[in-house]
């Protein structure tokens, strides 16, 4: 079953083909998703890569969790289930 991880301070430059190749050492990459800024249309600085399976997501977030890309300390673990939100004003 495919585990979905959230990949926090990445570069703002940062393509979903960049991403793609980093986590895909630690094996399948099945999406890349780069949240973009609705009103300015540009990367958040955050993103989404779900790997095939958990145990290559595992390893993706002791190896990567912590590390360099593009002069930035990334964060990676398991992404959490989108809360409820209430009605927006």
């Amino acid at each position: 079953m495919p585990t979905k991880l959230f990949v926090g301070g990445i570069p703002y430059r940062a393509t979903e083909d960049e991403l793609s190749q980093l986590f895909s050492q630690f094996g399948e990459v099945v999406s890349v998703f780069i949240p973009m800024d609705r009103e300015t249309h540009r990367p958040r600085g955050f993103a989404f890569v779900e790997m095939a399976d958990d145990a290559a997501a595992e390893e993706a977030i002791s190896k990567l969790d912590g590390s360099d890309m593009g002069g930035r300390r990334i964060a990676v673990n398991k992404a959490r289930a989108m809360e409820e939100r209430g009605p927006r004003r």
